[in-house]
């Protein structure tokens, strides 16, 4: 599960062009290709005992099907992303949208693990740029004000995407078998393809906003330097991706902890897992709105709650599988996902400031290759190793220690953050300068 957060520059001034109607009518169409990309990725997860019964596969391949889709978006997201802003996002949107939907569709297709394996690739592939680039078109034809709840809502629909994904998925997969839990999430996303380039323009959505970039571009070198150029933010993108690593691999492997623990069915088990994915979004929410309220006055502390958050999930989780199945059990499973993915919010806010203003959007599109090559791609694929070794319950007992490395990395950034605080605005100020003197001799 890749989230992306996303922030605008801050110069830009944020004026619209466009009827707030359509704007409303680009925004429910781009989130529901959001929902379309995550149920098709999700899907997986709660069919995961059909297809170990059926094709008799060890759980290192199973987390591997599901861990191939995060590498693929970790690798590709920035090249894509580049791409789609040279060639155009509306039109690559839908190509990407039709790409892992047809990817889906491959999945229902499969005849064995291999071409299973290949079709999950092509999944990874479409929707690689889909949470950069979409945003991107829905922060263009909304007014400034307006991001940040924009950018929430985008999260929150990537879980929402999780749940619908798990949720249906197990309950058409007990009724009609798993193949038809593929289809129908790859006929959604199909429908939605075609009809996205239909409706959305590129020609309506702020191409005036567009000109003025790409004059800044040529005027200004961007200071891409200031992304991997203090030990903070180094700090925050390995503490992020590891945090992940437990919350995305708790998201993965509940169904089939349910099914193997609680002797649920199929489609029970995908409800209860897609219960713990919305405390997994709400926490999400909740614990970056808490960052924003206590930090307002005292930016480092966003540092400190990273690590309160990391510490607070390995102890809930860590007590939750040490108890036996039952209710105590996931009532502690829920709480811990709660905090879980609470570093979110914290990280986005610190690669923010770390970052040059104008070098925001390739910050943050190096901080989700963080987390889905330390966190969402490899934690599956590990687990499902640990699990054919000792035991899912027992991996499970292993994985929330994770969350103390990346407490302990969360620590390192929080010894230098001020530091690097200052720095980058001494810098900005001789930038600012040497902008203005630009100007002048223009």
């Amino acid at each position: 599960m890749a989230f992306t957060p996303i922030a605008a520059d801050d110069d830009d001034s944020g004026c619209v062009t466009v009827a707030r109607k359509y704007a409303w009518i680009v925004f429910a169409l781009t989130f529901g290709l959001l929902i379309s990309d995550y149920m098709s990725r999700q899907v997986l997860n709660a069919v995961f005992p059909l297809l170990k019964s059926e094709w008799a596969l060890s759980d290192s391949q199973l987390g591997l099907l599901s861990g191939i889709v995060a590498l693929m978006v970790g690798l590709l997201t920035f090249p894509l992303s580049l791409m789609a802003d040279r060639f155009g996002r509306v039109k690559s949107l839908a190509l990407m949208a039709m790409l892992w939907s047809v990817a889906t569709l491959g999945c229902a297709l499969a005849q064995d693990y291999q071409q299973m394996f290949i079709a999950r690739f092509m999944v990874g592939v479409g929707e690689a740029a889909y949470g950069s680039v979409g945003i991107a078109v829905v922060i263009s034809v909304f007014p400034k004000h307006m991001r940040a709840t924009l950018a929430s809502a985008f999260m929150a629909g990537g879980m929402f995407g999780s749940v619908l994904g798990m949720a249906l998925g197990g309950a058409i997969a007990a009724k009609l078998g798993w193949r038809w839990s593929f289809a129908g999430m790859a006929l959604f996303g199909l429908c939605l393809a075609v009809l996205y380039p239909i409706i959305v323009k590129e020609a309506r959505i702020a191409p005036q906003r567009a000109a003025r970039a790409m004059d800044k571009v040529a005027a200004v070198k961007r200071p891409l330097s200031t992304l991997w150029s203090s030990r903070s933010v180094i700090a925050t993108y390995v503490g992020s991706g590891l945090q992940l690593f437990v919350g995305g691999t708790v998201i993965v492997w509940i169904p089939s902890y349910l099914n193997r623990y609680y002797d649920m069915p199929t489609g029970k088990a995908g409800g209860i897992a897609a219960i713990i994915v919305l405390c997994s979004g709400a926490g999400m929410i909740l614990c970056g709105m808490l960052s924003d309220r206590l930090c307002r006055h005292s930016p480092e502390r966003k540092v400190s709650l990273a690590i309160a958050f990391c510490l607070g999930s390995c102890l809930l989780l860590s007590a939750a599988f040490a108890l036996p199945a039952g209710p105590a059990q996931l009532g502690l499973i829920c709480l811990g996902m709660l905090i879980a993915a609470g570093t979110t919010g914290p990280c986005g806010a610190m690669v923010a400031n770390l970052t040059h203003y104008s070098v925001h959007g390739t910050a943050f599109a190096t901080l989700t290759l963080a987390n889905n090559l330390l966190g969402l791609a490899p934690g599956p694929f590990i687990t499902g190793r640990l699990s054919d070794l000792i035991g899912l319950h027992a991996a499970f007992q292993v994985v929330p220690l994770i969350s103390i490395a990346a407490a302990a990395v969360f620590f390192y950034a929080k010894c230098h953050y001020q530091k690097d605080i200052a720095r980058l605005k001494g810098e900005s100020v001789t930038d600012s300068v040497s902008g203005a003197a630009l100007e002048v001799k223009l």
